[in-house]
């Protein structure tokens, strides 16, 4: 099982240097092509997608998050740093949860 990561150039060549093969993409239809080509792939275990790109395929990003086992889809913030949409981890849990942490 292995890593891949779809993403803007900074964050591709990053992982690149630590090993993690990639592509680099610059629209919302080549993410999409990509992701859902990634995501058949019977050897890839973990896809990493920056989260603007998982923004503009949020529906094929859970679709692969709820009904595959693997690969297990992670998002992380692109180059130039979190979405400012993005809510943080603390707050994601206070409405998932109700409480406060």
């Amino acid at each position: 099982m292995r890593y891949y990561v779809i993403g803007d150039e900074d964050t591709v060549l990053g992982f690149r240097h630590a090993g993690v093969p990639g592509q680099i993409v610059q629209s919302a239809e080549a993410a999409r092509a990509a992701f859902q080509r990634v995501a058949r792939m019977p050897d890839v275990g973990i896809l990493i997608v920056t989260d603007v790109l998982a923004d503009l395929m949020r529906d094929e990003v859970n679709a692969v998050r709820f009904d595959q086992a693997l690969p297990l889809v992670v998002e992380v913030p692109s180059a130039a740093g979190p979405s400012p949409q993005r809510k943080d981890l603390l707050a994601q849990i206070r409405e998932a949860v109700g409480i406060r942490v």
